[in-house]
């Protein structure tokens, strides 16, 4: 009963013996069919499931919004609005308030109201929850969906039932507290975002040598890649190591099954695949946003493994140090000499480039103490930014239970 959020529920014991009473949502509410007919804002908004009600050309970085704006919904602060757009993670659309802005102008396909008889920020966390979609879901079914927008008409919308409690106190002290929780959640995702910046501040700098320790002067040696490490080529042949590894942007080297929630590889034909051990390298040719040029990631598994023989397997020589070598990858200096030698190949999302191609790209080493600095360096920034992560997703976590504690 009690989970995560338990220690949370604590804070609404006294309110234990007040009523919930359940009423339609246009009875606690009012709609709200002010148009922007003296174009009293010219900001047209849109609403994010992530990030709310944001002005659009922020979001999209351009005006959707059509050039005539005065038929357009006029939102003031703290009104709401239902988007009827579904997508990953919010199945029957999104109700967020308007928080940022003053005023702003929202097309007439939404359904807009605000709060008359509840607790405006009650209204937030119930709209956060999923409790409502059960209502929403009766009225628009699947096959009322049509390019992306459900299909609910604003009666039926404000039909739906709410269950609140009686006492604006509890009400209040409800909204108050996942408030609490959402600006911890802002704020500890801000911090990873700073972070994030000054990571990628250390690999540009520390690796173009623009910020250097300073006991450290000498300058660094010039090396081809192929020089400093060396291709693996052991293969399964004996069929020793059964667990097949995959190589993520995001994650790095990470167990197949256990990331794609199936097993890709075919575990009785793994002989051809090649052995990956702890420390050796690998580079896929898959492209993302997050590598552009396919992604090269270390094994810190402490384990052997398999990998299909797509992937490019190789290991530092004792000249490079292995977690230097980790960080080059991780930063873009070496993106430009993929792109001279390189190209996209046949599959628009695979990099091509020949295993001697990319043998030649051009690293540069310092000695080895400043090596194994930058690579320390850079795995403590690592670690504090994944540990606030962590803590990122207790809260979420937090939040998550309590919604689904307060809200039955």
């Amino acid at each position: 009963m009690w989970g995560c959020g338990g220690v949370w529920l604590l804070m609404f014991l006294e309110f234990a013996w007040n009523a919930w009473e359940k009423r339609k949502l246009g009875e606690v509410v009012e709609r709200v069919t002010r148009k922007n007919r003296d174009l009293v804002s010219t900001r047209p908004l849109t609403i994010s499931a992530q990030d709310g009600l944001v002005d659009q050309r922020k979001f999209f970085s351009k005006t959707v919004a059509s050039k005539n704006i005065s038929n357009y919904f006029l939102l003031k602060a703290g009104d709401f609005a239902y988007n009827k757009s579904y997508s990953v993670g919010y199945p029957w659309g999104a109700v967020k308030r308007l928080d940022k802005y003053p005023s702003g102008v929202l097309s007439t396909l939404y359904i807009v109201f605000k709060p008359k008889k509840i607790n405006s920020q009650f209204l937030v966390t119930y709209f956060e929850g999923t409790t409502w979609y059960v209502s929403v879901s009766k009225v628009a079914s699947e096959g009322a969906r049509n390019h992306g927008l459900l299909n609910i008409s604003a009666s039926d919308f404000f039909d739906q039932q709410l269950f609140f409690p009686t006492k604006k106190t509890e009400q209040e002290s409800i909204g108050l507290t996942i408030k609490v929780l959402d600006d911890l959640i802002a704020a500890t995702q801000d911090k990873i975002d700073a972070f994030e910046q000054i990571k990628k501040a250390f690999l540009q700098h520390l690796f173009d040598q623009s910020w250097r320790f300073g006991e450290y002067s000498e300058l660094w040696t010039s090396h081809l890649l192929g020089e400093i490490t060396s291709k693996v080529t052991e293969k399964n042949t004996e069929n020793l190591y059964h667990e097949t590894f995959t190589n993520s942007a995001k994650y790095g080297i990470v167990e197949q099954q256990s990331f794609f929630d199936k097993l890709i590889s075919n575990e009785a034909n793994l002989t051809n695949y090649y052995v990956v051990r702890e420390n050796d390298f690998v580079y896929n040719p898959r492209i993302s946003n997050l590598a552009p040029v396919g992604p090269v990631r270390r094994n810190k598994l402490n384990r052997t493994g398999v990998m299909s023989p797509l992937y490019y397997v190789f290991k530092a020589t004792n000249a490079a140090y292995p977690m230097f070598l980790e960080y080059f990858f991780k930063g873009e200096s070496w993106y430009r000499f993929m792109y001279l030698n390189g190209d996209t190949g046949a599959r628009s999302d695979r990099f091509a480039i020949k295993d001697k191609v990319f043998e030649q790209m051009p690293v540069k080493l310092p000695e080895e103490s400043e090596q194994k600095k930058i690579g320390a360096l850079l795995q403590n920034l690592e670690t504090v930014m994944n540990q606030t992560q962590e803590r990122l997703q207790k809260i979420r976590t937090i939040k998550d239970s309590l919604l689904k504690s307060l809200f039955v």
